[in-house]
């Protein structure tokens, strides 16, 4: 049931990404309909997977590759479904689509295999701080994309090219106010995903802080976006400073979880 459940919510993901990336180049009603309702019905059989296998496993299923990429797809779909739901993202859905199928797609290539957990792994601490720490990637992802957005459509805006598909994206305005706002969300789950390590270290290890290299870059990615989100409100900072400093906070989660975490540097799972 799991697997059948995964590969019937990757169909329906793409489904939703061919639609999405129709509506790039012939803008309909239809096209932008059809990509959320797919995205409805993938994230439905996506959810029934990973409850699936959480109570299959006994824990939350990040525990190799496959399961990690596929709860941070899931995680993505999320916080899709939310924006749309409160900011109606019309042609955004096209750029954003794609991230998480891809990330799907991914998974379903990548390794299940898993090896026991420790007995410190076998912890409710497991659930609490994986699940704030892939919501809040999650968040960083888009709020990147929607900076990266920034940052081109703000290129075409000073040369004054807003032909074609430029003139159908967002204004300036509402990319920022929506990359500021996945912040918003993002920060305050990373800081819990944090302090809940750091517990949950302690508790297992002995230690708050060992030092180890994913550690490392978790604080300088929470200093990063710290600087963002409190720049903005003490500072007034909008714009190309956020959307630079929100692309680099980013890349340093790649090289923290795609790289250290996955290279299995330290007492990480995944």
């Amino acid at each position: 049931m799991g697997a059948l459940s995964f590969q019937i919510a990757l169909f329906f993901y793409l489904l939703a990404m061919l639609a999405a990336f129709f509506d790039l180049f012939k803008s309909t009603k239809v096209l932008p309909k059809a990509a959320y309702m797919f995205v409805i019905v993938g994230f439905l059989f996506h959810t029934t997977n990973v409850v699936y296998s959480w109570f299959a496993d006994g824990h939350i299923p990040i525990v190799n590759a496959h399961e990690a990429t596929s709860f941070f797809a899931w995680c993505v779909f999320l916080l899709f479904l939310l924006l749309e739901y409160s900011y109606k993202l019309g042609l955004l859905g096209s750029f954003i689509i794609p991230i998480g199928f891809a990330l799907t797609l991914v998974s379903s290539v990548l390794s299940s295999a898993s090896k026991p957990l420790t007995p410190q792994l076998r912890s409710y601490w497991l659930g609490i701080h994986t699940f704030f720490a892939f919501m809040s990637s999650a968040a960083f992802a888009l709020a990147a994309g929607m900076a990266l957005m920034y940052l081109v459509q703000e290129h075409h805006v000073k040369r004054k090219r807003l032909g074609g598909l430029f003139e159908r994206l967002p204004s300036l305005q509402r990319l920022d106010e929506i990359s500021y706002r996945l912040i918003t969300i993002g920060f305050p789950l990373f800081t819990l995903a944090i302090i809940s390590g750091s517990i949950w270290a302690d508790n297992a290890w002995g230690s708050y802080l060992s030092w180890e290299p994913i550690q490392v870059w978790s604080i300088i990615t929470w200093l990063i976006f710290a600087v963002v989100f409190h720049s903005r409100l003490l500072a007034g900072w909008r714009g190309r400073r956020a959307a630079v400093l929100s692309i680099i906070g980013f890349a340093t989660i790649i090289i923290a979880f795609a790289g250290l975490a996955l290279l299995q540097k330290g007492q990480h799972i995944f």
